[in-house]
């Protein structure tokens, strides 16, 4: 039976925008969740006790009413959470304000807008020249109750037991054939997972996905839980969606997340992420682990440049909840925007917010007031600036504290230092060589706006700064272009 997609939907200014991979690599985004990020009623007291898990009223208008917020940071796009209708009742876990707990694939979520409005906000996204990423669930619908109670006509189109693997809860996540094909989830509410190796449910998610992707001209896709899935779902899938899509793999090793960019364009890089934000959370972290696992992705992983680099997010716990200091928190940020991959910067790291594991990362980003000049929102904005330069990223220099980064080649390159010697960290200055600039070039350091020359064996005397804030050098020269931060 055809279903019309998403009841009220309708092309976004009659054509659908289909952003490939190499659109997306020169892309900056920020990740909020739908119901956390804005009201439609531009409240900034609107109480959101994340204890209770329920909605707190952020909605797709909010979005549109704050795209300046965003857009000022320097970001060229937005991810948001799952926009089809959910499990409805408030459960003993509290609410799918999240969006992870589909029952109707087939129409939107009431809580946070019309169709109408999913459509006015790709509108008012595109009508700014940015990108919309869009999350997505392929692996589960989501119930109110133990997984042997479950009434599958609760679900669109999924409308039979037929559809789904039969009940088991997965215990080990290290056996992958678990993994697969039992059900993530609870007692309390369950995830009834589907039988993604049964023809027609591949059949109906490739529709689905493609009548999504068109309807309100959606650029990208997020793709949850790609490891609960057996790889070879995913080339359809991705190909069907005519989109860049990027999977969570929720694993840091290399060698077992990287493989899965043979199916989809880009995983989220939580080998990076892991090595991260140690490395950062004060002066003991390890700077060579870090160092060895940029170098181990690029050799694993078939296109690095495509990997979605975050050091927070929604699952786990925000980095100011390891540590405050502000200076630790702009070398992670630093890194996150400036290294190899697509940047991810999650709503309200850029206010400091320190929320522990969830729920507690999953605040509301309206009670920080949309503070502009907020330290994170300010460095988050010349950081983006920064990164419109260059892409492509090597590491060439480590030790106990440091990190020196270079991107690009034949003189033009970027080249980043980070610490993590943190707020406490007195003015220093380090010689990095092999950097490939010329003896006596002139170059700028980006954050202090302060000149510094090439040594005459292409060796380059960094400065850092007092209070531990990385530095990021580019040729004098070459700061012409428009939107230049000195």
């Amino acid at each position: 039976m055809k279903l019309t997609l998403l009841a009220g939907a309708a092309l976004v200014s009659g054509i659908a925008i289909a952003a490939g991979p190499a659109d997306w690599r020169s892309q900056s985004i920020y990740f909020l969740l739908t119901d956390r990020f804005g009201r439609a009623d531009n409240s900034t007291t609107a109480e959101c006790d994340v204890t209770q898990r329920n909605y707190c009223g952020g909605s797709w208008q909010g979005v549109i009413n704050h795209l300046d917020y965003i857009q000022n940071m320097g970001f060229t796009a937005i991810w948001i959470t799952p926009v089809t209708e959910q499990l409805n009742q408030t459960t003993g876990d509290g609410t799918a304000y999240h969006g992870y707990w589909q029952q109707d694939a087939y129409a939107v979520n009431p809580n946070l807008g019309t169709a109408d409005d999913l459509k006015a906000l790709s509108k008012a996204v595109h009508d700014r020249g940015m990108y919309l990423m869009v999350d997505v669930v392929a692996n589960h619908m989501g119930y109110d109750g133990a997984g042997t109670d479950v009434s599958y006509s609760a679900f669109n189109p999924f409308n039979s037991q037929s559809y789904f693997h039969s009940y088991c809860e997965i215990t080990d996540y290290n056996n992958l054939t678990m993994v697969q094909n039992c059900w993530m989830g609870d007692t309390t509410v369950s995830l009834p997972d589907l039988d993604t190796q049964s023809t027609d449910v591949q059949n109906m998610w490739y529709s689905w996905v493609g009548e999504l992707v068109s309807n309100y001209s959606i650029d990208g896709l997020r793709l949850d839980s790609v490891m609960e899935i057996q790889p070879d779902f995913w080339p359809g899938y991705n190909n069907a969606s005519g989109v860049y899509c990027v999977g969570e793999v929720f694993d840091g090793d290399p060698t077992f997340t990287c493989p899965y960019q043979n199916y989809l364009n880009g995983v989220l890089n939580y080998p990076m992420y892991f090595p991260l934000q140690r490395a950062f959370q004060n002066s003991s972290g390890s700077i060579s682990d870090l160092y060895d696992m940029i170098n181990s992705v690029k050799s694993d992983c078939a296109d690095s440049t495509l990997l979605g680099t975050f050091v927070e997010n929604h699952d786990n716990p925000r980095f100011a909840s390891y540590t405050e200091d502000y200076s630790l928190a702009k070398n992670a940020i630093a890194f996150t925007i400036l290294s190899d991959g697509i940047p991810i910067i999650y709503a309200g790291q850029e206010q400091h917010y320190n929320g522990g594991s969830d729920p507690e990362n999953r605040e509301a980003t309206w009670l920080s007031g949309y503070n502009t000049t907020a330290e994170l929102y300010q460095w988050i904005s010349k950081v983006n600036q920064i990164r419109n330069y260059i892409i492509k990223n090597t590491p060439i220099y480590q030790d106990n504290n440091n990190l020196a980064m270079s991107k690009g080649s034949n003189g033009t390159q970027l080249l980043t230092v980070l610490t993590n010697l943190g707020s406490s960290g007195g003015s220093s200055s380090i010689t990095v060589s092999g950097t490939g600039y010329s003896s006596g070039q002139v170059l700028t350091e980006l954050i202090s706006c302060t000149n510094v020359t090439v040594g005459a064996s292409g060796d380059v005397s960094v400065p850092m700064a007092s209070g531990g804030l990385p530095s990021v050098l580019y040729p004098t020269s070459k700061l012409g272009k428009t939107g230049a931060p000195c």
